[in-house]
C-alpha cells in the first residue's frame, strides 16, 4: 500500500546496494534506479551519494530513510489491526531456512500450516547458517531457520528442538563395533566436511576447540555443500562424517550408512530468529504461533520441531 518509490528507497538504502535491491525486489536495476530518481525529483535534493562503485545516504536520504521506518511500522500496525478485527489471514511469507532445517523439519509443518491458512503464500530460500543470518539482518528474509547459535544480539533468537549430531560411517567400517567415539580419536579417518558457513560445521569446530584439539589435524578428505552428497560420499567409503540424527532416518532404516554417538554428546538447537518489529505482518505472527502449538503437540515425534522460547 505504501509509495512503491518509498519501498524501492527504503530497500536500496538498506542494502547501499542498487543491485541487491533490484535482486530481493524482482525488478531491473534500471527500474530501481528510475523509482529513486523520481524520489530524489519529488524531493529535489539527492538521496545517496554515488562514488567508485559505492553509494551512501546523504543527510536528506537519512532522514526520508528514518521517516520511512516509522511509515512502514505504522502500515504494518494498521494492516494488523483490520485483520486481526475481520479474522482475514494472508500474504505472503518469506522465510529462509539451512539445508539440514529445510529438507529434513519444516516441510510437516509448513505442510499442515498452509492446509489452515491457504491465503498465505510461503516462499522458501535455503542457504548454510551463516546466509540465513546475514538475509535476516538485511531484512530480505521474514523469518530464519537455523542450525547454529545466533550471536547477533540485536535479532530476536527463539529456540526450536534440540538436534544431536551423530557420526556416520559406512556397514562395513572399522568403527562400527564402537558404540560412541571421541573427537579426538574420530579425527584420525578420512573426514568428510560441510562448506564453511554451515551450522553443522561450525558446531564441530567449537566442540573440537572446547576439547583443545586443533582443527588443522581434522584429515579432511573432502569437502561439500550438499547433505545428500555427504551421506552418499560416506556411503561409497570415502570417509566419515558428522550429521543430524534427523538426516540420516531413511539410511538407518535402509542399513546403508551406521550412526556412532560421540563422547561427549554434541547437541545443537535449532532456532527461529527475526528482526525486533514491533509490528509484524499477520501472517508471520500466526506462523509463530502455529509452530508453538504445532510444536508442543508433536513434542515426542522425532522430527517434530519442539519449541522453547529463549527471546
Amino acid at each position: 500500500m505504501a509509495d512503491r518509490r518509498l519501498q524501492v528507497f527504503h530497500t536500496v538504502a538498506r542494502l547501499l546496494s542498487f543491485t541487491k535491491a533490484a535482486e530481493e525486489l524482482h525488478m531491473t536495476q534500471p527500474a530501481v534506479t528510475f523509482q529513486v530518481r523520481q524520489l530524489e525529483e519529488q524531493f529535489n535534493t539527492r538521496l545517496f551519494d554515488r562514488t567508485h562503485n559505492r553509494i551512501s545516504l546523504t543527510d536528506a536520504g537519512k532522514r526520508v530513510y528514518d521517516c520511512a521506518e516509522r511509515i512502514f511500522e505504522l502500515y504494518a500496525e494498521m494492516d494488523n489491526s483490520v485483520r486481526e478485527l475481520t479474522g482475514d489471514i494472508s500474504g505472503v511469507l518469506i522465510l529462509g531456512a539451512s539445508t539440514t532445517v529445510a529438507e529434513y523439519m519444516l516441510p510437516a509443518l509448513l505442510g499442515d500450516f498452509k492446509d489452515k491458512n491457504p491465503e498465505v503464500t510461503i516462499r522458501l530460500k535455503v542457504a548454510n547458517t551463516d546466509g540465513i543470518v546475514s538475509m535476516v539482518e538485511n531484512n530480505s528474509i521474514d523469518l530464519g531457520v537455523v542450525e547454529a547459535p545466533v550471536n547477533n544480539k540485536n535479532l530476536v533468537v527463539e529456540k526450536c528442538r534440540m538436534d544431536q549430531l551423530v557420526v556416520i560411517v559406512p556397514p562395513n567400517h572399522v568403527l562400527t563395533s564402537e558404540t560412541s567415539i571421541s573427537l579426538e580419536k574420530l579425527i584420525q579417518h578420512p573426514f568428510i566436511c560441510r562448506e564453511e558457513g554451515s551450522g553443522t560445521r561450525e558446531v564441530m569446530i567449537e566442540h573440537m576447540n572446547d576439547e583443545g584439539l586443533n582443527t588443522n589435524d581434522l584429515n579432511v578428505a573432502m569437502e561439500l555443500g550438499s547433505l545428500e552428497a555427504i551421506k552418499g560420499a560416506v556411503e561409497a567409503g570415502m570417509g566419515v562424517s558428522i550429521l543430524s540424527r534427523a538426516t540420516i532416518s531413511k539410511e538407518l532404516k535402509l542399513g546403508s550408512l551406521v550412526a556412532i554417538n560421540l563422547d561427549p554428546p554434541i547437541n545443537r538447537p535449532f532456532s527461529f530468529v527475526h528482526q525486533k518489529q514491533k509490528f509484524r505482518v499477520r501472517a508471520m505472527e500466526e506462523l509463530l504461533s502455529f509452530a508453538r502449538n504445532y510444536c508442543e503437540e508433536h513434542k515426542n515425534d522425532e522430527v517434530a520441531l519442539s519449541y522453547n522460547s529463549v527471546s
